[in-house]
């Protein structure tokens, strides 16, 4: 694609960076095939191609964003489907991110949208905040269909209180900060695990079952002081200081692990987390005091089903002869290029897997788009739902927070982080989703 940037405008590095992204872009049309916006509205403008366009005139013509260029950008879910399809090796991620907080700079949107937008980031990101929130949204959870009803400014909020949980979030098992040592005391690696922000209220069980079956292989696990969430919520709405700050203070955290006890790794459990996580190198590339050590916390940052595919994990303690739908969230396929790992893992560990046909298109959940974008939201998520339930699974498998919260709101079937399932094959207890239906059919 043939652009037309100044010298002064080159001048910015987030520019500069826009500007060799377009240069790839040969206009071919693959990204529109897999594009789950463009495959339900049909606009050439919800598709990678079509905002690239948009991109491209606010940039080169340095101008603020407008109503037209906000609406298409925010209905795109960030899923990177595209960048997996793309021949020519377009950096979608990186150019969307940075028209998103070109937006968030230039544009004022309208008040409800501001405030809702406002809240998210407030609340989400801190544990604290998310859990009282929670509380108070479980007493407010029968207005939903009411305020979906009205619209307007009130149809985040119905979105909102549908996906909150309809009882209270377990409590954790192993409390953060805290080391936890292997359970036969000989330690046969070291590695940091993210506790992260929304993930430990809503299901704090996914941490413990990692963190049961790593220390039964040997592997000390620690939980930073200090770290906390890892800025994707905020990054994906073009709070870019918000979420450099955010970077900033876990690299400082985990180097600080790194150079005195050491780590062997940093593992996510939240695949939407480990996507921006092993983007910190690039986003904190112009920060001459935090470019190498962040580059150094990319190179450490890993899936956990990447750690658990480097260690012997023996023989499987339990046989369960179940059918595993496995969802691949889009930040591990399409954002880390993880695609065979989790279900090579659930396979030797007695699984019967199932691939979802249009695996590759999106649940709809794509960190808040789920609260911002509803009715798109629900759309994709019927549709996701319509295909794992074409595969008669027994439950479904999926290594991403926001997955299961989007997915489990449309279907009654058990839905299952892969980690919990390898935690009891390997030894540990059934999974409470399905401790609790194994309950219910008794």
């Amino acid at each position: 694609m043939q652009t037309n940037f100044s010298i002064h405008q080159l001048a910015d590095p987030n520019v500069a960076e826009a500007e060799s992204i377009l240069r790839k872009c040969v206009h071919c049309g693959f990204c529109t095939a897999t594009c789950p916006t463009f495959a339900l509205l049909g606009d050439e403008l919800d598709s990678p191609r079509g905002r690239i366009y948009l991109i491209k005139d606010m940039l080169e013509n340095d101008r603020p964003a407008d109503a037209r260029t906000v609406k298409h950008i925010d209905r795109c879910l960030s899923c990177l489907s595209c960048m997996t399809t793309c021949p020519s090796g377009v950096h979608y991620m990186h150019l969307v991110d940075h028209a998103r907080a070109h937006i968030e700079e230039t544009y004022k949107r309208p008040l409800a949208d501001r405030l809702t937008r406002r809240l998210l980031a407030f609340v989400l990101p801190r544990p604290a905040r998310f859990r009282a929130s929670l509380m108070a949204a479980f007493y407010a959870r029968p207005l939903a269909p009411l305020f979906k009803a009205i619209g307007g400014p009130l149809k985040p909020l119905g979105a909102m209180l549908s996906l909150a949980p309809t009882r209270a979030p377990e409590r954790a098992r192993y409390a953060a900060p805290a080391t936890h040592a292997p359970d036969s005391g000989t330690t046969t690696g070291r590695v940091a695990l993210l506790s992260g922000c929304a993930q430990p209220v809503l299901k704090p069980g996914i941490n413990d079952a990692t963190i049961a079956l790593l220390t039964r292989l040997g592997i000390e696990v620690v939980l930073p002081e200090g770290e906390g969430c890892c800025g994707a919520l905020v990054h994906h709405m073009g709070r870019e200081a918000d979420a450099l700050a955010d970077a900033k203070r876990n690299v400082d955290v985990w180097t600080r692990e790194i150079e005195t006890k050491g780590l062997d790794a940093i593992l996510i459990t939240a695949s939407g987390c480990g996507t921006t996580i092993k983007d910190y190198g690039f986003m904190l590339r112009e920060d001459p005091a935090y470019a190498d050590k962040a580059a150094r916390v990319s190179g450490l940052a890993k899936d956990v089903t990447e750690y658990l595919a480097t260690l012997d994990l023996g023989e499987p303690a339990v046989r369960p002869e179940l059918t595993v739908a496995y969802h691949s969230a889009c930040s591990m396929q399409h954002g880390q290029k993880i695609t065979t790992l989790p279900k090579q893992l659930l396979t030797a560990a007695g699984f019967t897997v199932r691939d979802v046909p249009e695996g590759h298109l999106c649940c709809g959940s794509a960190g808040t788009y789920n609260i911002l974008q509803p009715e798109l939201a629900q759309r994709l998520r019927d549709r996701k739902v319509a295909n794992i339930e074409k595969t008669a699974p027994d439950l479904i498998a999926t290594g991403n927070i926001g997955c299961m919260t989007q997915i489990g709101g449309g279907t009654d079937l058990p839905i299952v982080h892969t980690a919990e399932l390898l935690d009891w094959a390997y030894g540990g207890p059934m999974p409470s989703a399905l401790s609790e239906r194994h309950a219910g059919a008794a």
